[in-house]
């Protein structure tokens, strides 16, 4: 398992309590990728750029399109920066996990589900990769609570803010945020734009 995995478990485990995103949990899945690949020494941050390391292939399909997708050879100042590849990476990749799962046997489709795709409900099955990802999130592992946190499901036994203790990592972390936040952004001004344009239409 990867800490993108655990981390889309965790979402849709607590789905109940805290509305997710999908917007949102795809970004905090690319970050999370990007926390891994940096784990594993496949590529390392220069400042706020990704710049590719050793030639890693994860065993994890998803990880290793992740690190597929940083290989490319490019100058030092054309090397991508880290909010650059959550926007790239992330489009849709909420849904890629919900493939991936749905196709290990992890995610079934039930009427009790919790987290929704359109019409379909999905339950999580009672696996040894679930509880993983909840033992991770019992113990307060820092990385991915502070992912979690970032997408809007708050720690349930510290109101202190997980503090990774690697600058790369925390990096990453601090993008993911942005990211979000600017996401929000977006979504209130088209929420304000859209009022806007139906009160003409409604003005006397």
């Amino acid at each position: 398992m990867t800490t993108a995995k655990d981390l889309f478990i965790i979402a849709l485990d607590l789905e109940s309590k805290h509305s997710v995103g999908q917007g949102d949990l795809s970004l905090a899945l690319a970050g999370a990728e990007l926390v891994d690949l940096i784990g594993a020494g496949a590529v390392v941050l220069d400042g706020d750029r990704i710049v590719p390391a050793e030639q890693v292939r994860p065993d994890d399909r998803l990880l290793a399109e992740a690190s597929a997708a940083l290989t490319g050879q490019t100058p030092p100042e054309e090397h991508e920066q880290v909010e650059d590849w959550l926007w790239r990476r992330g489009r849709d990749l909420a849904a890629s996990y919900r493939s991936a799962l749905e196709d290990a046997g992890e995610l079934t489709r039930e009427h009790r589900g919790r987290l929704s795709f359109g019409t379909d409900r999905l339950e999580l099955a009672d696996t040894p990769s679930r509880r993983r990802a909840v033992n991770r999130w019992e113990a307060e592992e820092p990385v991915l609570a502070a992912l979690a946190s970032a997408v809007g499901i708050p720690g349930e036994q510290s109101d202190e803010e997980p503090v990774p203790d690697d600058e790369a990592v925390t990096t990453v972390l601090a993008a993911v945020n942005d990211a979000v936040m600017e996401l929000e952004a977006v979504r209130q001004r088209r929420s304000i734009e859209s009022s806007a344009f139906a009160n003409v239409w409604r003005a006397p």
